[in-house]
């Protein structure tokens, strides 16, 4: 594979997984109801918060050096993300 086809992969990746973030923090709602796309934003804000989290823990179990940061980093991401998710539901 030559470095370009490469890239597009890469970029293509990245662009499913926006895409399937921003339909899962609710993309169509704010057109049925006529609100803004604040918690949209949000909400895909914080999925990738989590997500950056779960790769933090996935590289912990993963390497042999720097285990413990990882795995500090990546629940301390991943508990950062479960506090705006109930912050958003007005539950805290």
């Amino acid at each position: 594979m030559s470095k370009l086809n490469t890239k597009v992969i890469t970029g293509v990746k990245y662009i499913y997984l926006v895409v399937f973030f921003v339909l899962l923090a609710g993309f169509f709602h704010p057109i049925i109801t006529d609100t803004s796309f604040d918690n949209v934003i949000t909400g895909t804000l914080v999925l990738f918060i989590g997500l950056a989290g779960g790769v933090l823990v996935y590289k912990a179990v993963t390497s042999e050096s720097k285990r413990g940061i990882f795995f500090g980093g990546g629940f301390g991401l991943i508990a950062i993300s479960l506090y705006f998710i109930f912050q958003m539901t007005g539950r805290f």
